[in-house]
């Protein structure tokens, strides 16, 4: 059963340029305990620089953002956030396991120099199982394909047991089966009650599940409502999805 629902990150009238460059221009929105919202737009509509404005690794030009009420800069307690950025990278030659790179995750629930609790190999069992990652556990981390080495990111962000799991373009250029694995595990975060915020315009894999999407354009947000609304404007999140680009530019 989730929580009752109650503001896990509020923006309100959010800013943002890079110099000269408007990129952000007064986003307002809320999220709530145990939704899924998906943030979509155009290449270059300022959805990466928005998460990275949410979680206080940029600062807003005007306006506020607030996570779990308070502003990101002065939040004490960052494992309550898993956050996957776009592309993220590990050393190649690094010789680190899948459960090495999952097991990091942990690391803010305790000082580095101590040695994981059973509370913290419990949680990497289980998010290895939750991306379908287990049976590889041992192997060295860059050994796998990009669509593995995808889902042991999202396995370390899911082993922090997020309260507000950040996901941003997880899905680009994996195969199918990854996707679906994918799906599954960000549904099971949902269920224990987090909050989750996917960054993305391939949404077919999750489209049945959103309970929001918002769609920025020119730095605005587009379009914030049920994926239902879209639907009745003859949109299929399913067969279309690659496709998001191209029509939002006549929506709004």
């Amino acid at each position: 059963m989730r929580p009752a629902a109650s503001s896990i990150v509020a923006a309100e009238h959010v800013s943002f340029a890079y110099g000269d460059v408007p990129v952000l221009d007064g986003v307002s929105f809320r999220l709530t305990a145990g939704e899924f919202v998906a943030l979509a737009g155009p290449n270059g509509s300022g959805k990466s620089t928005l998460v990275r404005v949410l979680l206080g690794l940029l600062q807003p030009r005007s306006g506020s953002v607030r996570l779990f009420g308070s502003p990101p800069g002065v939040l004490a307690d960052r494992s309550r956030i898993g956050y996957v950025p776009q592309r993220p990278a590990i050393a190649g030659l690094l010789p680190a396991t899948v459960a090495d790179v999952v097991a990091a995750g942990r690391l803010g629930h305790r000082t580095w120099w101590k040695r994981p609790t059973a509370g913290d190999r419990a949680a990497v069992d289980d998010a290895l199982d939750a991306v379908g990652l287990s049976d590889l556990r041992r192997r060295r981390f860059a050994e796998l394909s990009g669509g593995q080495q995808q889902r042991a990111f999202i396995a370390k962000a899911l082993a922090v047991k997020p309260e507000l799991l950040v996901l941003d373009e997880p899905t680009a250029g994996v195969d199918a089966d990854s996707q679906r694995r994918f799906r599954d595990a960000v549904i099971a975060a949902r269920d224990l009650g987090g909050t989750v915020l996917l960054v993305s315009h391939e949404l077919g894999a999750v489209a049945d599940d959103l309970d929001r999407i918002l769609l920025v354009r020119h730095g605005v947000i587009a379009f914030d409502g049920a994926p239902a609304e879209l639907a009745s404007q003859g949109v299929s999140l399913g067969v279309h999805a690659t496709d998001l680009p191209v029509w939002l530019e006549g929506l709004g």
